[in-house]
């Protein structure tokens, strides 16, 4: 099972080295893999890949969602937003020691107005015909980004874009929808609590 671990998180060829000698992102990795030794229902990680380099880090995302899907509970902090948008299901986020907010990813993402989405077309682009969107521009010949309000579907934009004879061949979410959130309730949070403060003096 060690063996297992240690190759899962890409630490097999330093398994004769002191833990002493290993960078911060490597013993990070090291305690995940003795923590799991013992197969705990329960894994607690504390900023789990701060130190890691990115291509590390996703594959590290990739071993614990499958631990998470295999039954071991996971509760981490990590000031990386992208990576509690890609593993968490539930989320609490704090700010000054308070718990802001509480709830699901689902609902906590549905409290979006708005999404970007780049589009990235076949060939060149001269213009942009009208669309059903809130916003709409050329970035380079080929690249397309459109902002769309919060559930509305992307049909008609490729509708209207293949009748004007532009093909899309792959689109990407621009949108740091996590990061958005969790700036827009930090902020709210700091006004209320100003408020409160001048309440009392």
């Amino acid at each position: 099972r060690a063996e297992r671990y240690l190759k899962q998180l890409g630490l097999w060829g330093k398994r004769r080295d002191m833990a002493r000698s290993l960078s911060g992102g490597m013993k990070r990795r090291l305690m995940i893999a003795r923590a799991l030794v013992h197969s705990p229902r329960m894994l607690i990680l504390d900023e789990p890949t701060a130190g890691v380099d990115i291509e590390l880090r996703r594959g590290m995302w990739d071993f614990l969602s499958q631990i998470n899907r295999q039954g071991t509970t996971i509760i981490l902090t990590t000031h990386y937003l992208e990576e509690a948008e890609a593993l968490c299901r539930n989320i609490a986020i704090i700010n000054e020691g308070r718990i802001v907010e509480h709830s699901s990813m689902r609902n906590l993402l549905a409290k979006l107005s708005q999404e970007t989405f780049v589009l990235y077309a076949r060939e060149p682009v001269e213009s942009l015909p009208e669309m059903p969107v809130i916003g709409s521009r050329l970035i380079d010949e080929e690249t397309i980004e459109i902002d769309l309000s919060r559930g509305q579907e992307l049909t008609g934009v490729f509708d209207v874009l293949r009748g004007h004879g532009i093909v899309i061949e792959r689109m990407k979410n621009k949108t740091n929808r996590l990061e958005e959130l969790f700036l827009r309730l930090v902020q709210d949070d700091d006004a209320a609590a100003d408020e409160r403060n001048g309440e009392r003096t």
